[in-house]
């Protein structure tokens, strides 16, 4: 049964990354295995990669520098390839349109200066694709700007770029000091912060304000803001389309507040702000890294209003916030 299983894992990986390697371009892969008698592990392993590669798949003029899996042949592989070091497909993270763009066109440097224009259900705002070139150029700090949070709200204006603006009643933008060195950012309004326009003045708020006041700060000496400035149908989450459509706008205001300690408050925002898939449960207490910014994950205030008991960990979190900003000092 164990050896049943090992040869089970074994053809599902060689198969996922063959399968990778069609997405890449490759047109065919000499499986070097001299020896193997027919029947054993090794040739059932080739015969996986013959059948695999043997589907018809539209194969791109150039094929992107990736590493090759063991196994493989370079001589029949058109261009040096590198697989062995990716993830397989279930392993991989799901990316956006304009960051997949970004990737593939670091990886093949003779189309560097060649963009592709993809058709889009939703409109990207102008500063979609300079982030997601960002993301992948990585750097040790936040991008220098010459922007002001003026500019970016006249950008954002009337927003019409989701379905959300259908039924919001204004614009949410992010309020605080703009020279912040904590930054709060949170999922998207509710129905108090759609009435009045400002982030967090609900009985989540109300928390976040007294969360504030625990480590020493005042409100109005902080920046916060949400991943979607349009409140959800019901308050519910954010779709993936409608927080990558307006996150641009909130990666903009961090590089012109430059924050040194970023609170990222719940999944939704988490996911959006470090693009990770990992749950706020395992995140959180933690510093993450966003370009030189350290990010703290923890709760969303409107889950501590359901479970009171998780607010000793929301202190815990806090306080390294806060004695991580006294020792940059």
């Amino acid at each position: 049964m164990k050896d049943t299983n090992h040869l089970t894992n074994l053809i599902q990986d060689v198969r996922e990354h063959v399968l990778y390697a069609k997405e890449l371009g490759v047109e065919l892969l000499d499986v070097e295995m001299a020896g193997a008698a027919a029947g054993d592990e090794v040739s059932v392993v080739a015969a996986t990669i013959t059948s695999t590669l043997s589907e018809n798949v539209a194969v791109p003029r150039e094929l992107p520098d990736v590493p090759i899996p063991v196994g493989v042949s370079k001589t029949n592989v058109r261009k040096t390839s590198k697989l062995s070091a990716l993830p397989s497909l279930s392993k991989r993270p799901a990316m956006s349109q304009n960051t997949a763009t970004a990737a593939n066109e670091i990886h093949d440097i003779n189309a560097a200066n060649q963009t592709s224009e993809a058709t889009q259900e939703l409109e990207t705002p102008k500063a979609e694709t300079s982030l997601a070139d960002a993301l992948f150029d990585v750097g040790p700090e936040l991008p220098n700007t010459a922007e002001t949070i003026e500019e970016i709200r006249a950008d954002i204006g009337d927003c019409t770029r989701c379905p959300l603006y259908t039924g919001r009643t204004q614009v949410v933008h992010s309020t605080g000091n703009l020279q912040a060195d904590l930054m709060f950012v949170g999922e998207a309004p509710g129905a108090d912060e759609d009435a009045q326009g400002f982030p967090f003045v609900g009985r989540a708020g109300q928390l976040l304000t007294k969360i504030i006041e625990s480590i020493g700060f005042k409100r109005e000496e902080v920046f916060i803001g949400n991943i979607n400035r349009c409140r959800p149908p019901g308050n519910r989450q954010p779709t993936l389309p409608e927080a990558h459509t307006c996150r641009p706008f909130l990666l903009r205001e961090i590089a012109v507040v430059r924050p040194k300690v970023i609170v990222v408050m719940g999944n939704t925002a988490m996911h959006n702000l470090l693009d990770t898939k990992v749950g706020i449960t395992k995140m959180r207490g933690n510093f993450q890294d966003y370009f030189g910014v350290k990010v703290m994950p923890t709760f969303h205030p409107a889950f501590l209003l359901r479970d009171p008991h998780k607010k000793h960990e929301v202190w815990e979190d806090m306080k390294k916030g806060r004695n991580d900003l006294k020792s940059a000092k």
